[in-house]
């Protein structure tokens, strides 16, 4: 018992030093404003749709309210073998807008087998873009009027190569919603403390700006092309190998894209469980070794809860370190809920803990050995290989 509680009080002040860490670097990221500026570079915005007929025109909405000259943006989205209204309902809104920047053009791909329908969808749609800054989005996000202004003046401004900007999820006042909120908090605060002290590659695909050059420089998805998931940090991660000085955390509030939660426990498990997938294929190796650090401490309180069932004393020690981990996060999470102005919600960080720690394990493990479905798809996993139960080609539509 004393070993297990030494080894315990170890990890968890590794732990307290990492989260401290994470926290001085997140304050430390300076606030971005594009001001009066006028950039002039030329973007495309690359979205890969499936199955959004729910949010298509809201999306479209979104991007054509721009703060951006419409001669300067393009927006190009890929309907990834919709099996639903997404590409009528997106053609039939289309023909009543005025922005011309938003165009809608069908090009048909021959059908492959494939590892990644999504970075395939956004690899084509790369190859048709016009823009010198590649932004990519998904298809559920809404975005401030300033969005592509402040990303543009952003990459001007530090000659960028690669940009990880804020995203934020909004929902009811559930017990899910909330976990969720409070949970990609911390993802949001690690990414942006990781990014500016180029500590790890992580950004999240949903608000994301590159170079068109770069991406062609490190040829693009290759080499990653057979993983399921990972357009987003594992392409940044080439890029930052290549240009370690010019990749950026954009900490804006007009940069900040905004979606909704998951609706069920299932949505939410099974795209946490995809992100998961990703931890043993990361190129830098020290993502992994943090993941692998934070899923050993909440095996260490899994461990303690069961044991708790057959003697007392493992109860309160059990207590006590929940204490500690919730004094050691409070601060970090409360910075960036303040930025996101979801300061509100901490009030229910305490009590959230224990199912934020189950469900780290579940996350972890079903990752690792696991299969998850996503959007229609089956995902499952064998040793290093990734089988994806549907085939064919996303179509183009510009």
């Amino acid at each position: 018992m004393a070993v297990f509680i030494l080894i315990f009080l170890l990890l968890l002040f590794g732990y307290a030093l990492l989260i401290d860490y994470y926290r001085k670097a997140w304050k430390k990221i300076p606030l971005f404003d594009a001001g009066n500026t006028n950039p002039s570079v030329r973007i495309s915005v690359v979205i890969a749709a499936r199955n959004e007929e729910a949010n298509i025109k809201a999306l479209i909405e979104s991007l054509a309210i721009q703060n951006y000259p419409t001669e300067l943006y393009e927006v190009i989205i890929i309907d990834d073998h919709s099996e639903d209204r997404t590409w009528h309902l997106a053609s039939e809104y289309h023909e009543t807008l005025s922005q011309k920047s938003i165009r809608l053009q069908d090009q048909i791909k021959e059908g492959e087998r494939l590892g990644s329908f999504k970075k395939k969808a956004i690899e084509v749609g790369i190859s048709v873009a016009s823009g010198k800054l590649i932004v990519t989005t998904d298809a559920d996000c809404r975005f401030h009027p300033d969005w592509l202004r402040t990303i543009a003046a952003h990459y001007e401004e530090m000659n960028a190569k690669f940009i990880a900007a804020p995203v934020k999820l909004t929902g009811d006042f559930s017990l899910l919603s909330i976990f969720q909120i409070l949970d990609f908090l911390v993802l949001q605060g690690i990414t942006g403390a990781s990014v500016y002290k180029r500590f790890n590659s992580l950004c999240n695909g949903a608000n994301l700006g590159y170079e068109r050059n770069a991406f062609y420089e490190v040829k693009g998805f290759e080499g990653i092309d057979n993983i399921a998931s990972g357009d987003d940090l594992l392409l940044m991660h080439k890029i930052f190998l290549k240009y370690p000085n010019e990749v950026f955390y954009l900490k804006s509030e007009k940069a900040i894209v905004t979606t909704e939660t998951q609706k069920t426990w299932k949505e939410f498990f099974q795209q946490r469980i995809r992100w998961a997938s990703k931890a043993d294929r990361y190129q830098d190796k020290r993502i992994f070794w943090v993941l692998l650090f934070v899923y050993l401490i909440n095996c260490c309180f899994i461990i303690l809860a069961v044991a708790a069932f057959f003697k007392f004393t493992w109860l309160i020690f059990f207590l006590l370190f929940l204490l500690a981990k919730i004094l050691i996060e409070f601060p970090f999470v409360n910075a960036i809920a303040l930025f996101f102005k979801q300061e509100n919600l901490m009030r229910y960080f305490p009590f959230l803990q224990p199912i934020h720690i189950l469900y780290t394990i579940i996350a972890g493990t079903f990752g690792t050995f696991g299969s998850f479905e996503w959007k229609g798809r089956v995902v499952k996993r064998s040793g290093s290989r990734e089988e994806v139960r549907k085939s064919g080609s996303p179509e183009v539509r510009k």
